[in-house]
């Protein structure tokens, strides 16, 4: 399929990415890796009149220590975030689930920023992002600004970016210590997950996110209060579909993904136990 006719740009920094969103607004995207936006332009679901290239700005592809966080640069490849010893360290998590998105051709070109950008409720990475209760930082016109984990991702492929902002890094707590996991059920490794489960145990609190379970990717409020109450692991993941509002597709029904998700909840907070 082709997409429909544009205009492409490529940048040499972040500012210049972000004044040309500034002048074009919402007829602009930016490219990265690429993997999420052009399916959609292939099929005519987004049609952009210009792209900005962003895919080479090493400013913005990095992993190192900021105090109590790991900071990460939003066009650092998942590859890069996969194999990344800080992280595998300090926050295993978020090095897990990059290893787990698409097949190796992906993850040598998809960026962290990019999935996250993009806002799709059956990607990986945000769930781990979500768990980890990162904060996201974004730069528009005037400056930049942090956006919680939580209050990012706002429905089906929309995201709390304006327009004119784009995404620049990811900050995650530091939790060396802390127990982690990440389910998902897919028809073949490279698909999209049907259901994803992050789950992280610190012992005294537990953090678990969900993926294709709702618009956007969100949090199991019922199982983490459950936990907190002094629940069982399978007492509590008997909540994980609480609040949701599951999809049915050619994948699989509203009705599958609810007992699918009690499934993943469960094995996710075994082992974030076990590893904790």
């Amino acid at each position: 399929m082709i997409p429909s006719s544009f205009e492409y740009l490529r940048v040499d920094s972040a500012e210049e990415a972000v004044a040309l969103l500034a002048q074009h607004g919402e007829d602009a995207k930016l490219l990265a890796g690429g993997h999420s936006l052009l399916p959609l332009m292939k099929l005519r679901l987004a049609a952009p009149a210009l792209l900005v290239d962003v895919g080479r700005l090493q400013e913005l592809s990095y992993v190192r220590e900021e105090g109590e966080a790991i900071a990460v640069g939003a066009l650092t490849r998942h590859r890069d975030v996969e194999t990344s010893a800080l992280l595998t360290q300090e926050a295993p998590l978020l090095a897990h689930v990059a290893g787990q998105v698409g097949d190796p051709q992906v993850r040598h070109r998809g960026t962290l920023g990019g999935s996250l950008a993009h806002g799709d409720p059956a990607s990986d990475l945000p769930s781990a992002v979500l768990a980890l209760s990162a904060t996201l930082v974004a730069r528009g016109p005037d400056g930049t600004r942090e956006i919680a984990a939580e209050d990012f991702f706002q429905g089906f492929f929309e995201t709390a970016l304006a327009p004119d902002e784009m995404l620049v890094e990811v900050r995650v707590p530091r939790l060396p210590r802390a127990g982690f996991d990440f389910q998902k059920f897919n028809r073949r490794a490279q698909d999209w997950a049907m259901v994803g489960v992050s789950a992280v145990s610190t012992g005294s609190d537990t953090r678990v996110a969900l993926v294709n379970m709702a618009a956007a990717p969100m949090r199991a409020r019922g199982v983490e209060a459950a936990l907190a109450a002094g629940a069982s692991l399978e007492e509590a993941a008997q909540r994980a579909d609480e609040d949701t509002e599951p999809p049915s597709d050619v994948n699989a029904t509203a009705e599958y993904r609810r007992h699918l998700v009690k499934v993943l909840c469960r094995r996710a907070l075994e082992t974030a136990r076990q590893r904790d």
